[in-house]
């Protein structure tokens, strides 16, 4: 583990470069790496084909493979991301607090770095721009440790960001991708206390479930999303179809699908034929409550397991309820603590809603698939919290600082 622990070394020496660099120093990095992406694109595109390829010969589900893909899209939007994170507003330094004390002491609550992020993560290699995004913005290292099924691509994107930092005559330490893919250095980063000063996983279940109950840095969990939406007796039927189709079927495997639907029972026979059909013409597939499969043909039985499944595929529970009060009784204990959708017309639902359900994000009337840093612009994001502390949902620039207090005086002394 011996390069693991000189990884560590040199973001270490690197986090305190980078904590003061100026805005206009930091901003120039991000834009300088946003074209470096841009123009190696082919390259980057080539490598990702190696990905792909072997995914496909592992038999990787479509889910999977589309977030493991690239396109010159997704690489031009990867590069858009860093440039809306240059344009947002610097968090370092900023005075959250400034208070004086009877004695004189004058203190003040001050932004600051993490210090070094460790990020682990799958099949996903826009995170490794977006990590490096954000966390260089907000004055932090970050150590990368990405899935297999990724490797080339990652590879080629670190390069690209090396070049970038090279230019602007910053330390190449400010990103750092560890090469190996086996298993046993990921328990190694999670015990890498001396040098990580906290730890984001983003992926599946199983790596969120593993990374929190092994690792000995902290933690912020970001979940996964079993995402709901609840479609009340007073919503509008258009709407709400439009809603569930782009939140279930403009990209699947994504954390801010939709995967369970909860239908009130007085629109069931008015409503539910209609949506499927919508469904149907997109192939999707329909586990139903028993209420619900009386109203559609070709579904599937709804086991309890479905209802706590993230699927990450054409397929979508349906439960029926009596009222708003069962609607949030059933996401609340199904859920993630992700992202909760209502669709009403009716703005005593909507204020109940919001106020009752336990989510980092609850909407009215809008698809979950907002859920997202570059959707609520943060240029991009470090993942989706779903726990209370420190931060919550969309993790932008300053979920990735800290604070610490500055005291000034004039000669005082503790009595």
């Amino acid at each position: 583990m011996a390069d693991l622990k000189e990884i560590g070394k040199q973001a270490k020496a690197a986090r305190y470069i980078l904590a003061g660099l100026d805005t206009d120093t930091k901003n120039k990095a991000l834009f300088t790496a946003a074209e470096c992406l841009e123009a190696d694109a082919a390259d980057i595109l080539a490598e990702n084909a190696k990905d792909l390829e072997a995914g496909r010969s592992r038999g990787m589900p479509e889910g999977l493979l589309d977030r493991l893909s690239l396109t010159q899209k997704r690489i031009s939007d990867m590069a858009e991301g860093l440039r809306q994170v240059a344009a947002l507003p610097d968090p370092v330094g900023e005075i959250l607090d400034t208070f004086t004390r009877p004695n004189g002491l004058v203190i003040s609550k001050r932004r600051v770095p993490l210090g070094v992020i460790g990020i682990i993560y799958e099949s996903r290699p826009n995170v490794t721009a977006d990590a490096f995004g954000l966390c260089f913005k907000a004055g932090n290292a970050v150590i990368l440790k990405g899935g297999s099924d990724a490797i080339f691509s990652n590879l080629a994107i670190e390069k690209s960001l090396h070049r970038a930092l090279a230019q602007c005559n910053i330390p190449e330490a400010a990103v750092q991708l560890i090469p190996s893919t086996d298993r046993a250095v990921t328990q190694e980063m999670m015990r890498l206390n001396e040098f990580i000063d906290v730890l984001i996983p983003r992926g599946g279940a199983g790596l969120i479930k593993m990374v929190v109950e092994n690792s000995t840095v902290p933690v912020i969990e970001t979940g996964t999303g079993n995402c709901h939406i609840y479609v009340d007796a007073d919503a509008d039927f258009d709407m709400a179809i439009r809603i569930i189709l782009n939140a279930k079927t403009q990209r699947v495997g994504v954390c801010n699908a939709c995967e369970s639907l909860v239908i009130h029972e007085s629109i069931c026979d008015s409503f539910l034929p209609k949506l499927y059909q919508a469904l149907r013409e997109k192939d999707v597939e329909i586990h139903a409550d028993d209420r619900a499969f009386l109203e559609i043909d070709g579904c599937v039985p709804a086991t309890e397991a479905d209802y706590g499944t993230e699927y990450l595929a054409l397929k979508l529970s349906v439960k029926t309820v009596s009222s708003l009060e069962e609607a949030i009784g059933h996401i609340n204990r199904y859920n993630t603590g992700h992202s909760e959708a209502i669709i009403t017309n009716n703005e005593a639902h909507a204020r109940t809603f919001l106020d009752q359900v336990d989510a980092a994000c609850v909407y009215v009337n809008a698809s979950t698939r907002f859920t997202d840093g570059f959707e609520f612009g943060f240029g991009a994001e470090i993942g989706i919290s779903t726990q209370m502390l420190h931060a919550r949902g969309p993790m932008g620039l300053k979920e990735l600082t800290s604070y610490k207090y500055t005291i000034r005086g004039n000669g005082q002394t503790c009595s």
